[in-house]
């Protein structure tokens, strides 16, 4: 094993041997362990039945998080693990949890009835033992991802595993295998099933991944389903001069030129050509669908600005990159150039020689922008709006519009950023 397990998860381990059940880790973190990967998080499977277990670690504290389904979290050793008693799966009717489980003292049959074989492994981390009895071990050897029994079933039981393949395919890097993938593209439609929120935080993990674009080109019919407003896109026709790309096509090239692994500019990247269908800037439409899979507000409207700027030429004037820095931010411009910059890649060789496309040329504008320290704008200007109507001005509208002249004034580097100068500045207009 890559990868030891930390010690509270071995003490939990040794613990419940000690008491003469069964323990091992399992699941995600015995895979990424032997990957090499740092699991996030240590899962235990066990023979104990959850009130046992709760019994045994009453000197800890223990949080009954689904002991209906056999699962309690033991906090140990400053970490969280979730300890859960060998089951079988009773029928899902919602999707997402079974309606009933049936406790067992099988391993094997523990394992069974979870998603994929990469993921239906467990290990004993004091002997190094690996317990799979589907193949785990040689799949990930292969770099396959592949269902446990029958992939109908699978994702039948919970239609979100369809897109859990995607995301392990394009984070591992992993092909998937042929049954799976035809089930894949057959039951995409009951994606529509699956609450947002739990699309989402599988869709933020894969279109970072290594292997995004691949899922992306190959499995179109999955996110014509949980991204509607990519599938206009989908066989239309882009003209970069001297080449014809399908809009989707396109978009997957960008997304597979960005290797910076930000979340927020990657979402912006997917969904900056969502208006090119109807001609539009797209902001909407991607605001739409982020509202959809419950996004935090706060990255709703990062996203969307993102894509309401990725198409806005940046003229190569120091005045018009300070102008931007101070509507957008520093962080948010580091964004948009990330953006732009997997765009130019993305376009034929003649379209990133012209001047629009000198993503180089900006960001060297940019740098000498920052080394000013915080961009100006209208929560740092030097005056108020209280100073404004001190000078006579009554409280409305006209107030607003003065202060932005004097924070284009100040962008433009022609008046200072200080309170005497701006209010006599505020005087010449009044």
């Amino acid at each position: 094993m890559k990868t030891g397990a930390p010690n509270g998860a071995k003490m939990i381990i040794e613990r419940l041997r000690e008491a003469g059940y069964e323990a091992y880790a399992v699941g995600g973190c015995v895979r990424d362990a032997v990957l090499g990967r740092q699991p996030e998080d240590w899962d235990i499977t066990t023979s104990a039945l959850p009130e046992r277990v709760t019994e045994l670690f009453s000197d800890l504290r223990v949080v009954p998080t689904g002991i209906k389904h056999g699962t309690v979290t033991v906090l140990a050793d400053g970490e969280s693990f979730e300890v859960t008693t060998y089951r079988v799966d009773g029928e899902y009717s919602d999707h997402r949890r079974p309606e009933s489980v049936r406790f067992t003292a099988s391993l094997e049959e523990d394992l069974a009835r979870r998603d994929f074989t990469i993921n239906a492994m467990a290990w004993d981390p004091f002997t190094d033992e690996i317990v799979d009895p589907f193949g785990g071990m040689r799949d990930i050897e292969d770099r396959t991802v592949r269902c446990v029994g029958e992939p109908e079933k699978r994702f039948s039981e919970d239609a979100l595993r369809v897109l859990r393949a995607l995301r392990f395919s394009s984070v591992l890097d992993f092909e998937i295998e042929e049954k799976t993938a035809r089930a894949v593209r057959e039951m995409a439609g009951d994606l529509e099933k699956i609450a947002g929120e739990r699309i989402r935080a599988e869709l933020v993990k894969l279109i970072t991944g290594r292997g995004a674009a691949r899922a992306l080109l190959e499995y179109r019919e999955v996110f014509a389903v949980i991204l509607p407003e990519l599938e206009p896109l989908m066989g239309l026709e882009m003209h970069d001069r001297f080449e014809y790309f399908d809009a989707y096509e396109r978009t997957v090239s960008a997304l597979e030129s960005y290797r910076g692994g930000d979340p927020v500019t990657a979402a912006a990247i997917l969904l900056r050509n969502v208006g090119v269908p109807t001609g539009t800037n797209g902001e909407k439409l991607a605001r739409e669908a982020l509202y959809r899979l419950r996004y935090p507000l706060d990255e709703i409207k990062k996203i969307s600005e993102l894509v309401k700027y990725s198409g806005e030429y940046i003229l190569h004037t120091k005045k018009a990159v300070r102008r931007l820095a101070s509507a957008l931010g520093y962080e948010q411009v580091s964004r948009l150039l990330e953006l732009k910059r997997a765009d130019a890649l993305a376009m034929c060789e003649a379209e990133r020689a012209r001047p629009w496309a000198d993503v180089d040329g900006i960001s060297r504008i940019f740098e000498e922008v920052k080394l000013e320290g915080e961009p100006p704008s209208l929560k740092n200007l030097a005056v108020s709006g209280g100073d404004i109507m001190a000078l006579g001005v009554p409280k409305g509208k006209r107030v607003g519009e003065i202060l932005s002249s004097l924070l284009d004034a100040v962008i433009d580097e022609e008046c200072e950023n200080e309170k005497e100068a701006l209010i006599e500045r505020a005087r010449e207009m009044l």
